[in-house]
């Protein structure tokens, strides 16, 4: 997405595009919630309610008016539109000028029997829930199942009931609203021309790789983090005598492989990238600024791996990134800075607890930036070595070599531009966004 700086003043307009019913309303409380969270469910209800007496267009509303209605700053309202953005429920468009102009697009949340076997969607509202309230949810919408197969099926059809006859022209029109349902998209895709080439033709159909086949293939990838490699083992154990993909046990083998490398966990989704209200603005060129870039940047899986030199990081520092982003709920860009620190001071290593201490303090003082977590790091360092000489603390310090610190330990780094080898680092790292 890119960086829109939004302002209370700006503008918006609400079209409706699709027909929500109260069925739709409960199909978003109960199924889209437990994973957008409760703000994205509310602006979604509140763009609906900003509707006019057709339920056609809104007028011309400020987002202070949201702010107002919701109870809600700004940067919240922005992260709660891009998830409804991520789960298909809501299209954005921007119009810049004096005063900024958005247009929301409403759409229909997808069917009960849609949801609850998309290949992302059903796996994550499963991790999210849990087993027992899962199993409720998809009670409630089950079908009451009847025999007849005792019974004559006497239903008339529409010739036996009417018959046609010389009426009026009638001109065809597509102007009629219809049900616009929105539907999740994922901008990557893994590399398709590699897998299909690695099955040999003689196990496959020639229309074995349609739309579908790819696009669950593709959800499937995301939702159980599997890359080409383990995609085409996986599909290859998942044809049929005939050369086609069985579509459930490729859903089957995705979910136990996924389970026998994460100890029997099922993945969950979080946001994960640093929101973009909350970035830098840019055009500052010094090494300050690139490294406030590269920890805004970067998903803490790819700054981590950055830091594993572009080997796998292991599934315990994963846990403890996963434990950081949803159940301490830091941003990924101050999770970065985190890493970054405790690496550093601690000989390259993540200890859990002394990570999650750091986590609660920065999440009791709401820091939220990435520039403010480098300077929280830094103050609360000085803090504890000015305390330490205090105390004459000194058993290993004087002896072993002073611990190396984060290169924006330095309050001269707003002046600096990088040195060559310093540029080559933040490089290195900053191909993980390619």
């Amino acid at each position: 997405m890119k960086n829109k700086t939004i302002l209370p003043a700006d503008t918006y307009t609400v079209i409706n595009k699709t027909v929500i019913n109260d069925s739709d309303r409960r199909l978003v409380s109960m199924l889209y919630q437990p994973i957008i969270g409760y703000a994205a469910v509310s602006l979604y209800f509140t763009l609906l309610d900003d509707l006019d007496k057709s339920e056609l267009m809104s007028y011309d509303l400020t987002h202070h008016h949201l702010m107002a209605t919701m109870q809600l700053k700004l940067e919240d309202i922005v992260v709660a539109r891009q998830k409804l953005e991520a789960s298909g429920l809501l299209k954005t468009y921007f119009k810049s000028g004096n005063i900024n102009q958005y247009v929301y697009l409403i759409y229909s949340p997808m069917s009960a029997h849609e949801f609850l076997t998309h290949p992302i969607l059903n796996v994550v509202l499963y991790n999210n829930l849990g087993k027992k309230e899962y199993e409720r949810i998809v009670n409630y919408f089950k079908v009451p199942y009847i025999n007849l197969r005792d019974y004559e099926d006497i239903t008339s059809s529409f010739d036996q009931v009417f018959t046609s006859a010389r009426g009026s022209v009638l001109e065809a029109t597509n102007e009629v609203r219809k049900r616009e349902i929105g539907r999740p998209l994922l901008e990557r895709e893994i590399d398709f021309n590699m897998l299909i080439s690695s099955i040999p033709n003689s196990m496959v159909h020639e229309r074995c790789f349609s739309k579908e086949a790819k696009e669950l293939i593709n959800a499937l990838s995301f939702t159980y983090q599997l890359d080409t490699l383990a995609m085409q083992g996986l599909v290859r154990d998942s044809l049929n005598e005939k050369g086609f993909i069985d579509k459930n046990l490729l859903r089957k083998n995705c979910r136990e492989y996924y389970q026998f490398e994460h100890a029997g966990d099922l993945p969950t989704v979080i946001y994960n990238k640093q929101p973009e209200f909350l970035k830098k603005p840019e055009g500052d060129h010094s090494k300050w600024a690139k490294m406030v870039y590269a920890f805004e940047n970067l998903t803490p899986y790819q700054f981590l791996k950055a830091k594993y030199k572009g080997a796998e990081p292991t599934d315990r520092d994963k846990r403890l990134i996963e434990n950081l982003l949803i159940d301490q709920k830091l941003n990924p860009g101050v999770v970065n800075v985190l890493i970054s620190y405790v690496l550093k001071i601690n000989h390259e290593q993540l200890k859990k607890s002394y990570v999650e201490t750091i986590a609660g303090q920065w999440k009791r003082l709401n820091i939220e930036t990435v520039e403010e977590a480098m300077k929280v790091a830094e103050k609360e360092h000085k803090k504890l070595k000015k305390i330490a000489n205090k105390s004459q603390v000194k058993s290993v310090s004087k002896t072993k070599k002073e611990t190396s610190l984060p290169a924006w330990f330095d309050k001269n780094l707003e002046n600096e531009e990088t040195t060559p080898e310093e540029e080559e680092e933040l490089n290195k790292i900053l191909q993980e966004l390619v």
